[in-house]
């Protein structure tokens, strides 16, 4: 077994180093000129995304497929992820996670056009699409549909299921380590837990938009909030952070401490590579749940998923960071090591309500994640078989949250981060073979004043 995650680590260093890292963010900036940087419109799309478009095809409202989305992709990784990357990159990591978040943006609206533009209806009736159709039906390679999908079911069990379903039970763990032990606390984490997915995820697509609707808005107002209290307490150093996090992030001083390189070196890998994983543009996770969406033309639902990466990245993870960074000023005893410690310090300068607010938000932010790739998952058996095997994955994935709960999960970490790395190249594919039929849509559509149309 060790050696089996020694080789699992070094291929998931190869494929999350700079390789990853040049793919993702050389397709944010590739699609940012080619479609003549839709991130102009965002106003245009935040107000698109709380509108219904009633007489359009598709299962949910616009808003939610992007709350599902939004649940899936804000995660853990914004609170404790963006601390990690200033732990190990420096303050600079900041603002190098918010640009990647910027032009990802572009990314996450090109997957959402050709979500709409490649969908299909189901055998009972429903919109599904993703990654997978635009694959097959637009590059007619269905053998790399097939590849996508496997590697999508299988990493959901991992970063989408059993990692969220540990850090809920770690957390509640600790509130009632005066009560019981932590196996006891854990067993009955995992029961209620796996009882609550369950009775979401047996409704399909419009129950979890439903809950999904309801939790999303609530869970990242009431972790704004805190971040905004925390900004009020340290407000004297806010200027002063965000100045070290600009020059930071293009230092070319020496790394301290042993580590080899400059700090921007350091705080463009880092905080790169945090806002890729944190947003999921390019991932081909979020289109999954686009192609459900009432809309009249792809481009409508491609401006409402671009809105995802502006919450997860440009607003929350940017936040986190400045708090995080103020906290580090504020008091400059604590230690900069461990990311989670970063993050709970910060946290708990807030008397009395600091600690319960980052609990809350990490038990929220984690359940909401199970819910959103429990729907991707999903669709990618569907793709694979027959409708009975969704049932049977719903069955597993319930019984994983509960074993994910109780058990240690080095293993399930190093697996779905390889699988994670493996579904984005087939999407990536499709985003950049098909980006003239977006260019061409985008034009039509948004720039030539047709937003309005239907398709």
């Amino acid at each position: 077994m060790d050696t089996i995650m020694q080789i699992i680590q070094t291929i998931n260093d190869f494929l999350w180093g700079w390789p990853m890292i040049i793919m993702l963010l050389g397709t944010h900036i590739f699609l940012t000129i080619r479609l003549k940087c839709p991130q102009r419109k965002i106003f245009k799309a935040i107000k698109l995304s709380v509108q219904k478009d009633k007489n359009s095809d598709g299962d949910v409202s616009q808003f939610g497929a992007l709350a599902t989305s939004l649940a899936a992709t804000i995660g853990t990784g914004n609170i404790i992820g963006v601390a990690t990357a200033i732990s190990l990159g420096g303050p600079g990591a900041v603002l190098w996670c918010w640009l990647t978040g910027v032009f990802g943006i572009a990314t996450k609206y090109s997957e959402g056009l050709l979500a709409i533009k490649y969908r299909v209806k189901n055998e009972e009736g429903k919109m599904i699409g993703g990654p997978m159709y635009a694959l097959e039906r637009g590059l007619g390679m269905k053998w790399l549909a097939v590849i996508f999908c496997i590697f999508t079911a299988i990493a959901a069990f991992g970063i989408g299921n059993a990692v969220q379903a540990n850090a809920i039970s770690e957390n509640i763990s600790m509130v009632f380590s005066g009560i019981c032990d932590r196996s006891t606390s854990s067993l009955i984490t995992g029961f209620i837990m796996a009882a609550l997915v369950g009775f979401v995820i047996i409704g399909g697509v419009k129950s979890i938009a439903t809950w999904c609707t309801k939790l999303v808005p609530f869970m990242a107002i009431f972790y704004v909030l805190g971040c905004i209290i925390i900004l009020i307490i340290n407000h004297s150093y806010v200027g002063q952070a965000i100045e070290l996090i600009c020059k930071e992030a293009f230092s070319l001083k020496a790394m301290g401490g042993g580590a080899t390189g400059t700090v921007l070196m350091m705080a463009a890998r880092y905080g790169i590579a945090r806002g890729l994983f944190s947003n999921e543009s390019g991932m081909g996770s979020a289109p999954i749940v686009a192609a459900a969406a009432q809309t009249r033309n792809p481009v409508r639902q491609a401006l409402v998923s671009s809105t995802g990466t502006f919450w997860d990245t440009v607003v929350i993870c940017a936040i986190t960071g400045i708090v995080v960074v103020t906290s580090i000023i504020a008091y400059p005893e604590i230690s900069q090591s461990d990311g989670g410690m970063l993050t709970k310090k910060a946290f708990g300068m807030i008397p009395y309500i600091g600690t319960p607010i980052l609990t809350f938000g990490i038990i929220t932010f984690a359940f909401s994640t199970i819910l959103g790739w429990s729907y991707y998952g999903e669709r990618a058996v569907e793709y694979l078989g027959k409708k009975r095997s969704v049932v049977f994955y719903r069955v597993i994935w319930v019984l994983m949250v509960f074993a994910g709960s109780t058990m240690s999960l080095d293993f399930v970490w190093s697996i779905s981060d390889m699988m994670n790395a493996l579904m984005a190249i087939p999407n990536l594919i499709a985003l950049l073979l098909l980006s003239g039929v977006i260019a061409k849509d985008t034009q039509h559509y948004l720039w030539n004043g047709h937003i309005e149309d239907k398709e």
